[in-house]
């Protein structure tokens, strides 16, 4: 090596020290890497010194990960959840008994000597030259805790893992010279309260707080004599000297440890036997960690926020920047969660449907106006076992939900409504509605026309549903003609354009496919998803996104920023009011009666798909939206048909039957000694109150979509929708010209409906 000149860097003199130096304390104290004997320092020390001086010379330390509380809207305890459970404490809330243990264990000359201990060095080399192989270690403390940053870094990467740990030359070096710069910047009680939180005690505790709860069920100030040393003897080696699944040898290694104590004069011998004759008496807590221990059901509400906090910008950039953030924890995250709302959905869900039933439900609430998510359960519990998923099935499958998320059947008519009345479609529209029609020949899309090319055809729920009918009695009765005749007549451009407006989007992504069969519900959707649209209504036609985070507080007390909901309009006032009257219809005298409630308005929609795979109830009072399915959770699904579901036998399933009862039982508790608003506002469009064009024939070509101006479908006037005066009802209802006075007759409701797919099956 050349001399260098002044300022060129180190001269040949200090080069050679540092040479020397650096071979000795990177090479000879390796002594388990290091061969036994003094002959390796020249394997060792070459090209030492040039990889001394590339190591950085800053150690980033990354903030310790620790448990993150997830709490409800009041404050309870939701579930505590962390990549690694551990609490970070200071040095005075440790033990004197622990913080002398594991100094006396580990490193006896810890506060004698710097980041090296020289004298270490050479008794370990001289012992392992004598034993012929790797007796005795000479790491000090601040190396081990150097080392611990390294695989806390490298997090639950086993590749990056292996590397932290890998027991090279280069490893030393880099960990060698971390260890000078941290014993200059922190001091040697930091470097141990640091190293008391960083290390692995066994049993997925990680730091001596969280250990110390493990074992003993108590805080780590309140550590014994003997509990201390048990737990400094982890350290070497957490599965050997398990406790819990090794206690023999934990016992052994704890009265090790005594001895060590006793013979530094840091206890009496006295202390040391009377100690070692003890059992180890532990008080084991099992870990508790994760949504699988939430309360109340709240196992999919709990996992719901963990992907918010992983998909949502607002908690980073990046994927990997929001992952790296949650399993840092160390958070407090106050939720939507309300604990009235979520115990009467689980009350519900579990006196309707049974865990071990062949098919299962989900139910999403949610609060019109806020977007805040208020309560979430299914009947199949957060977990890996039988009977359990950690499918969320309210969810959309980015945020953990099924592939496809379920067919929604007929609770898609209300969004074809809301399109046709902002298309100026009057409420009293009336199509001919047979019981059974061939799709239209071609309906206008957004894009291409499509066409029925191969002759599929739609038919009603019952042979008895034939019109005449209008747009009231048509929602009650949930007839499917009514919907793909009126679908043919604005296309279905507003119809999937209404749906984007109301956060309606398939659950696996992507968006709705442009045929009429939209209007029967083919799509697949989650209840969430449904829960939110339907809660457009009670809003007086403004959409709000829902949220789940109220807020969040990070390790050292720092306000984090949260997801805010997004409210727009989605329609006018006056299609939100008449959608309300027309759905208050369905559970007043129509496929929804069963899910009526008592003493207050509410309005909702039934749905039950093809095969009856889905059966639906999704509904709304002014202050609350809730979603229902019922289904089978696997792929294929289940055609429920002859089935028991929660104890009741069911020859066939209706929206109506099963998920309308858990609407009305889970509902209702929620809302019990709340408020009982009314839907104020009118529910008509219009004043004229003529049958519309009756007796349509199906399959006529449509108009154009947007092109059906308020009154061109006679009878009617020139009004534009949201512009007409109300007309004062009783009771909020729509008079329909296809019966007298305008209201349904007891005995006409007819049944719920059956999708029939584009492909005809």
């Amino acid at each position: 090596m050349a001399m260098k000149g002044s300022g060129e860097g180190p001269t040949v003199t200090r080069q050679a020290a540092k040479f020397l130096g650096v071979s000795v304390l990177s090479g000879v104290v390796l002594a388990g890497l290091a061969l036994p004997g003094i002959g390796a320092f020249g394997l060792v020390a070459k090209g030492t010194v040039e990889g001394f001086d590339e190591v950085p010379a800053n150690l980033k330390t990354p903030p310790l990960s620790q448990r993150t509380t997830i709490l409800d809207s009041e404050g309870g305890e939701i579930a505590k959840v962390y990549s690694r459970d551990r609490t970070v404490v200071p040095l005075k809330d440790i033990s004197p008994y622990m913080r002398q243990a594991i100094v006396d264990i580990e490193d006896s000359r810890y506060y004698e000597h710097g980041a090296i201990d020289l004298k270490g060095v050479l008794r370990a080399v001289n012992k392992n030259a004598q034993s012929g192989g790797v007796s005795e270690g000479a790491s000090t403390l601040t190396q081990q805790y150097v080392k611990n940053v390294f695989v806390e870094e490298a997090g639950d990467d086993p590749g990056k893992v292996a590397v932290a740990t890998q027991q090279t030359i280069g490893r030393k070096v880099k960990e060698l010279k971390y260890a000078i710069q941290v014993e200059k910047e922190l001091g040697k009680d930091r470097i141990l309260n640091n190293y008391l939180n960083i290390t692995f005690f066994g049993q997925q505790a990680y730091g001596i707080e969280a250990a110390s709860q493990r074992y003993f069920s108590k805080h780590a100030k309140d550590l014994t004599l003997g509990e201390s040393a048990m737990m400094a003897g982890l350290v070497q080696s957490p599965s050997r000297y398990d406790p819990v699944n090794a206690p023999k040898e934990a016992t052994k290694r704890r009265n090790t440890v005594l001895q060590r104590m006793a013979e530094l004069k840091h206890i009496t011998p006295a202390e040391a036997a009377a100690e070692q004759a003890k059992p180890l008496k532990l008080n084991v807590s099992r870990p508790k960690s994760g949504c699988i221990t939430a309360v109340n059901g709240a196992g999919f509400f709990c996992d719901y926020v963990r992907e918010t906090f992983l998909n949502d910008p607002v908690f980073g950039k990046t994927k990997e920047a929001r992952a790296k953030r949650w399993n840092e924890g160390g958070m407090t995250i106050r939720t939507t969660l309300d604990p009235q709302t979520q115990k009467s959905v689980q009350k519900s869900i579990t006196d309707h449907v049974y865990q071990k039933d062949s098919v299962a439900t989900a139910v999403s609430i949610v609060q019109p106006g806020s977007g805040k998510i208020l309560g979430m359960g299914q009947s199949r519990p957060y977990g890996f076992g039988e009977y359990q998923t950690q499918i969320n099935l309210s969810a959309d499958h980015d945020m953990g939900g099924s592939n496809f998320g379920f067919q929604v059947g007929s609770t898609f008519k209300p969004i074809v409504a809301a399109a046709a009345l902002e298309e100026g479609i009057s409420p009293y529209k009336s199509y001919s509605s047979p019981y059974r029609m061939p799709y239209p020949d071609e309906v206008e899309t957004c894009g291409k026309p499509w066409k029925n090319s191969v002759g599929n055809t739609v038919q009603n729920e019952n042979r008895s549903e034939v019109g005449p009918y209008g747009m009231r009695e048509a929602t009650a009765k949930s007839v499917n003609t009514y919907f793909v005749q009126m679908i043919e007549d604005i296309g279905v451009c507003p119809v999937t354009k209404m749906a984007a407006k109301m956060g309606i989007e398939p659950a696996g992504g992507g968006k709705i496919k442009q045929m009429p069969s939209i209007a029967l519900g083919t799509e697949g959707m989650s209840p969430l998803t449904m829960a939110a649209a339907y809660a457009t209504f009670a809003n007086k036609g403004t959409y709000c996104t829902p949220v789940i985070v109220e807020s969040a507080v990070g390790p050292n007390g720092e306000k984090l920023r949260v997801p805010k909901t997004k409210c727009s309009r989605a329609m006018s006032e006056q299609t939100a009011d008449t959608v309300n009257a027309l759905l208050q219809g369905v559970v007043e005298d129509g496929t929804g009666k069963e899910a009526g409630l008592s003493g207050r308005d509410s309005a909702g929609k039934t749905g039950t798909t093809d095969e009856r795979k889905a059966a639906w109830f999704v509904g709304y009072t002014p202050n609350l939206a809730g979603a229902v399915w019922v289904g089978g959770p696997g792929a294929k699904g289940v055609e429920m048909e002859n089935i028991t579901i929660g104890g009741v036998y069911h020859d066939k399933v209706y929206g109506a039957d099963t998920p309308g009862p858990i609407w009305r039982d889970a509902m209702s508790g929620a809302l019990e000694g709340h408020e009982a608003p009314s839907f104020d506002g009118s529910p008509v469009a219009g004043a004229d109150k003529g049958s519309g064009n009756k007796g349509d024939k199906p399959g006529r070509k449509p108009g154009k979509p947007g092109t059906n101006k308020p009154g061109t479908n006679k009878p009617g006037g020139n009004a534009k929708p949201g512009n007409n005066k109300p007309a004062n009802l009783p009771d909020a209802t729509l008079p329909d010209p296809g019966t007298p006075g305008g209201i349904i007759p007891p005995g006409l409701i007819g049944g719920t409906e059956g999708v029939v797919r584009e492909d005809g099956q």
